[in-house]
């Protein structure tokens, strides 16, 4: 012990020595210094650039403008659109070497064009889009190249705060870098604008351009995406994001296999538990600390009305897992696997009870529309899913998920994931909502309808 006490002192006292010649020695006393260097020799190679266009169309400033039209004729002021390029960098993560598989950010690569993806070694690639789930920011592509290089998908639910970890990626676009720090927090969510959350938090350097990018355990395992930040200024203060690799796994698998996320719903509109509720729904002061989710709504036919569940009981845990507010239950639903068998805890009137219920996919519980009104024939209405509401900041609205061609509602101009958020000046937020509001069959049915991110008015 007094020996390596020894050896450590000489080595803080050489340290300034060496600093001036810009390099410690690779030991001291025999004892090598620590050092990345070699995991990161390993891991860099995996970790690419994600360049991203998009081609957007946008009206002529000058259009209708009388002036322009007299001096320099109708097609200046004739309003003819113009193309605009938008481009977006980010980083990625190659997960499979031999079917070129690469993990990124949705938001990287959100409705980009053209996607194309540079190695460590200067190559450019174009990539193939696999297929996206914004409601994770996980999106999965393909590129073709000899010599790739990947990275192990580590056991992310055995990582602790504390661990250290390296986040690697090419943050505002100067190139690959690579930060250190540790796990700061685990299962983080609240974050505004995104869907199901479970984040890994981290003190390790992320900033603009990380998006995609690795988060590695001191082995070179990929434990997670790095995926957000939380800055006042755009810029990083030590609070960094990351998706946690069992869940990219899983939607990784998911994409592969299906081409999209196929996600459940229990079928309950939910708020968090505050005092005031805790006091009317008979709970004693203990239940309030730990939080719950208040069910304010349980639609007919869905996983919840077959187990029971009833408007004001408190669901406080899920699958084994406490429930501590509404966005912990959302989280839940959409990461807990289909057609399995689970447990609810929930109280109700002050009583502790368990319940059992099957998760069904959301796409099981649309609706088709000519059930609801003649004119709607054809297309197929679903609830929002509690991710994409949550994306939303908590709107709601009805998704049309699909829409048969020939048919009434296409003929009527409706489209495929147009989201109904209003009725005759009604405001509508559910499948419910929406059915309640036709069920007196209106001569005349105006729908407000958002697509594209963009309102439009229908009549039918």
């Amino acid at each position: 012990m007094q020996k390596r006490s020894k050896t450590f002192f000489c080595i803080f006292a050489l340290f300034n020595v060496y600093a001036a010649h810009a390099a410690l020695p690779p030991e001291i006393d025999g004892i090598a210094l620590p050092s990345l260097a070699p995991m990161l020799e390993r891991t860099q190679p995996a970790v690419v650039n994600v360049s991203s266009r998009t081609h957007v169309r946008v009206q002529n400033s000058f259009y209708g403008d009388p002036f322009f039209d007299r001096f320099f004729g109708g097609g200046m002021g004739g309003g003819q659109p113009e193309e605009r390029v938008e481009s977006s960098l980010g980083s990625g993560v190659i997960v499979d070497a031999a079917k070129g598989l690469v993990l990124t950010n949705n938001h990287v690569i959100q409705n980009a064009d053209e996607v194309s993806v540079t190695l460590t070694d200067g190559r450019v690639l174009p990539a193939e889009l696999v297929g996206t789930d914004p409601d994770t920011d996980v999106a999965l592509i393909k590129i073709k190249a000899e010599r790739l290089v990947s990275l192990t998908l580590a056991n992310s639910d055995a990582l602790r705060v504390g661990d250290f970890v390296v986040a690697v990626g090419n943050p505002f676009g100067i190139g690959q870098s690579a930060t250190s720090g540790i796990v700061s927090a685990l299962g983080r969510s609240g974050l505004r604008g995104l869907g199901y959350q479970n984040f890994i938090q981290t003190d390790a350097s992320i900033n603009p351009g990380n998006s995609g990018g690795a988060l590695v355990n001191l082995r070179g395992e990929l434990v997670g995406i790095n995926s957000a930040i939380f800055s006042p200024s755009g810029g990083n203060v030590g609070i960094g994001f990351a998706i946690p690799a069992n869940l990219a796994r899983n939607v990784m698998n998911q994409l592969l296999a299906f081409g999209e996320v196929q996600r459940g719903s229990l079928g309950v509109q939910t708020q968090d538990l505050t005092v005031a509720l805790a006091k009317a729904l008979k709970l004693n002061a203990s239940a309030v600390s730990a939080g719950g989710a208040v069910v304010t709504l349980v639609v007919p036919d869905t996983s919840a009305a077959k187990a029971g569940l009833r408007q004001g009981d408190v669901i406080i845990a899920i699958a084994g897992k406490p429930v501590r507010g509404a966005q912990a239950l959302t989280n839940a639903e959409g990461l807990l696997p289909l057609a399995t068998t689970q447990t609810l805890q929930i109280v109700r009137d002050g009583v502790p009870l368990s319940v059992k219920f099957t998760l069904v996919s959301i796409a099981s519980l649309a609706i088709d529309g000519g059930k609801i009104d003649a004119r709607l024939a054809g297309a197929k209405f679903a609830d929002l899913s509690s991710g994409a509401r949550a994306r939303n900041e908590g709107s709601g609205g009805v998704l049309i998920s699909e829409v048969k061609p020939g048919t009434l509602a296409a003929q009527y101009g409706l489209q495929k994931n147009d989201l109904i958020a209003g009725i005759n000046r009604y405001q509508i937020n559910t499948l419910a909502e929406l059915t309640q509001v036709l069920k007196s069959a209106p001569a005349r049915v105006t729908l407000t309808i958002y697509r594209d991110r963009r309102s439009y008015i229908l009549t039918l």
